[in-house]
């Protein structure tokens, strides 16, 4: 993902997280990710593996297409 798709990203993330009133702590937890790397994701800072993307997928009962459209 280029820089301004990987902002999206997070963003997305973050809303998801958000909208089910999770904290990162939550969201690191059901989705296996450190803590830190939520928040890195939300904030963009860094690349997110296709396993990563899964795993949030799963988290929030969503196919990771869902995920990656970027239309909030």
């Amino acid at each position: 993902m280029n820089d301004i798709e990987l902002i999206k990203f997070g963003q997305k993330i973050k809303f998801e997280r958000i909208k089910r009133n999770w904290s990162q702590e939550q969201l690191a937890e059901l989705s296996n990710i450190s803590i830190h790397g939520i928040s890195n994701v939300e904030t963009g800072k860094t690349d997110v593996k296709y396993s990563n993307i899964l795993r949030l997928a799963k988290a929030f009962d969503m196919r990771a297409c869902d995920l990656l459209d970027f239309n909030l």
